[in-house]
C-alpha cells in the first residue's frame, strides 16, 4: 500500500437521520481497516430532519467526519459533485447514505484501485427489497441508455464508485447543470473495471428516488449523452406519415364503397389526429433540448453550501471555479 494515502468518502443525504448512525459506523469501521487515513465527507441536501444536527455531534468524537450543508435542496447528482469538489483524497469513493449498497464492498475497489484502475465501478448482479416495477424499469432504462449513447456506460450501474484523484480533477471541470455523474465518469475515460454485488433492501426510511426524480434521472441521462431522440422523431415521421397514408387509403374505401361515414370528417380527421401529435411530439423533444440549453445559459452556480464542518474552504473556494470561461460552480457563506 503506497505511503501518505488519503481516502474521501462522499455520502450525499436527504432526509436520513434514520440511518445515519449505523451508515457513519459501518463506513467509520470499514475505513479504519485501511489502516490509511481518510475522511468521511457527508453533504447535507437541504434535509428537513436532524441528520445535519446527528453529523455535528458525530464529528465532536471523530475528526473524520466532515460536512457540507447546502441552503436548500439541489438534488442528488449536485450532492455528490459538491463532495468532490471538496474532497481532498488520492481516491474518492461515493456511496449513498442509505446502506443499499453495502460499505464492506469498498475493499474490493481499494485492492482494484492498487492494481492501477482508476475507475472502480460497483455493478449490481441482484436487487434485494425492491418492486418489481422498481426493478424492471431500471433494467429496462439502462440497457435503453446504452443503446442510445456512444459511450460505454455500464449497465445496472449506480452512483457507488471509486476513482482516482486524476479522474476527479477532470470531472471537476465539468460544469453542466443537468448532471448525469455516472455517465459522466464513464465519458472522461480512464481505465475502468467493475465490482460486483448484491444490493441491499434500504435499512429505514424512505427512497429518495420517487417515481417524478426516477424519470428526470432517465431524462438527464439520455438527453446529457445523445441524440437519438432528434433522430428518432425522423423515424417516427415516417412511421406515423405511413401509417396516416393506410389509414387514409381505408377512410377513401369506407367513403366509396360503404354507407358508414360522414362525407369529409374521417379523411380530415385521422390527418389531424396523427400529423398533430407527431408534430407535438417533435415540439416535445426539441423543448427538453432547449431547455438543458437555457439553463446552461444562466450561469447560475451548480449549489449553494450554507456551512461546512471540518473541510479546507480555502481550497474548496478555489477548486470550485471552472476551467471553463469563468462559469462559478458554487456559492459559500462561512
Amino acid at each position: 500500500m503506497r505511503e501518505g494515502v488519503q481516502y474521501s468518502v462522499i455520502i450525499p443525504m436527504y432526509n436520513e437521520e434514520a440511518v445515519i448512525e449505523e451508515t457513519y459506523r459501518r463506513l467509520a469501521q470499514v475505513m479504519r481497516e485501511t489502516g490509511e487515513r481518510h475522511e468521511l465527507i457527508f453533504v447535507n441536501d437541504g434535509s428537513r430532519d436532524r441528520c445535519a444536527e446527528q453529523i455535528r455531534s458525530i464529528s465532536e468524537r471523530d475528526s473524520n467526519v466532515k460536512l457540507i450543508e447546502f441552503s436548500r435542496n439541489f438534488g442528488h447528482q449536485i450532492a455528490i459533485t459538491a463532495g468532490m469538489d471538496y474532497a481532498e483524497g488520492d481516491a474518492v469513493i461515493i456511496i449513498d447514505a442509505d446502506l443499499q449498497d453495502p460499505p464492506e464492498i469498498i475493499h474490493e475497489m481499494i485492492a482494484k484501485w492498487q492494481e492501477g484502475y482508476e475507475v472502480i465501478y460497483a455493478q449490481r448482479v441482484q436487487r434485494n427489497g425492491e418492486t418489481w416495477f422498481k426493478k424492471i424499469s431500471a433494467a429496462c432504462f439502462y440497457r435503453i441508455l446504452k443503446l442510445s449513447t456512444d459511450i460505454d456506460i455500464p449497465v445496472d450501474t449506480g452512483d457507488f464508485r471509486l476513482m482516482d484523484r486524476k479522474v476527479v480533477s477532470q470531472m471537476k471541470r465539468i460544469t453542466e447543470n443537468n448532471r448525469y455523474v455516472r455517465g459522466l465518469v464513464s465519458w472522461v475515460g480512464f481505465s475502468q473495471t467493475a465490482v460486483y454485488y448484491v444490493r441491499d433492501e434500504r435499512l429505514a426510511g424512505e427512497t429518495k428516488y420517487p417515481l417524478k426524480r426516477m424519470l428526470k434521472l432517465c431524462m438527464d441521462g439520455i438527453l446529457s449523452f445523445s441524440y437519438k431522440p432528434l433522430k428518432l422523431a425522423v423515424y417516427a415521421g415516417a412511421l406515423l406519415s405511413g401509417s396516416g397514408f393506410i389509414y387514409l387509403m381505408y377512410v377513401l374505401f369506407m367513403t366509396l364503397f360503404t354507407d358508414s361515414t360522414s362525407p369529409g370528417w374521417p379523411s380530415i380527421m385521422s390527418v389531424n389526429l396523427i400529423f398533430n401529435g407527431f408534430i407535438l411530439l417533435i415540439l416535445g423533444i426539441l423543448g427538453e433540448y432547449v431547455g438543458r440549453i437555457y439553463d446552461e445559459s444562466k450561469g447560475r452556480p451548480l449549489y449553494i453550501v450554507r456551512d461546512t464542518l471540518g473541510l479546507n474552504t480555502e481550497q474548496s473556494a478555489r477548486s470550485a471555479h471552472s476551467a471553463h470561461s469563468g462559469s462559478t460552480r458554487e456559492i459559500v457563506y462561512d
